[in-house]
């Protein structure tokens, strides 16, 4: 057990100093990626694989982000120890647990039943107390708990929902890669500047 730990350690060592190699270099997102642990977010038969930067399946056809997109996404948010964040997509909770190391709420949105339940299981299992799950259809965000600080949206969508703008205050981000899901996709930032205003920056 401890050589697997072991080796566990190493993996996820050696996929942080790739994402930073690629330009990720907020040392509280890195700390964030190097200090949850990947495998306990997919399916056994394909835990061996967690520390390859790539999607892998986690079930009802649903895939867990690979790390560095994850980790890019997560550092334009631009997060604040103080932030309460809104994701929309929840898959097997990797993203949630790793934004809750840097946020003080993370507010998760699953439309998928079997995801949502295994995620929120999974998340308190392995200690992770400020993300709440929420079984819905994301487009519509959490409005209970609106505003957010920020919004991230993991999966491309052509048009960005103008609920999920709303559900920002001001001076809050959205992150989302907007784009054709099988085509070319950019990463953009939307930024509330007032109560009608947004600002909107391509990263990527």
């Amino acid at each position: 057990m401890t050589s697997i730990l072991s080796s566990r350690s190493r993996e996820r060592s050696r996929l942080v100093e790739s994402i930073a190699a690629r330009g990720v270099t907020d040392p509280a997102v890195l700390a964030a990626i190097g200090g949850v642990p990947r495998e306990a977010f997919v399916p056994a038969e394909v835990a061996e694989f967690a520390y390859r930067d790539a999607a892998l399946p986690i079930g009802v056809g649903q895939t867990i982000s690979p790390p560095y997109v994850v980790a890019l996404t997560t550092q334009a948010l631009q997060l604040d120890a103080r932030d309460r964040v809104l994701e929309i997509g929840t898959g097997s909770g990797y993203a949630a647990a790793v934004l809750a190391e840097l946020a003080a709420e993370v507010f998760t949105v699953e439309r998928h039943g079997e995801l949502a339940s295994a995620a929120r299981e999974r998340l308190v299992s392995h200690g992770v107390h400020n993300v709440m799950v929420h079984h819905a259809d994301g487009r519509y965000g959490w409005p209970d708990y609106a505003p957010y600080d920020a919004i991230v949206v993991p999966s491309a969508t052509d048009v960005v929902p103008e609920r999920l703008r709303g559900q920002l205050v001001v001076g809050g981000r959205l992150v989302v890669p907007v784009g054709a899901p099988d085509g070319i996709q950019k990463l953009v930032r939307i930024r509330r500047t007032g109560p009608d205003d947004f600002e909107e920056e391509t990263l990527q």
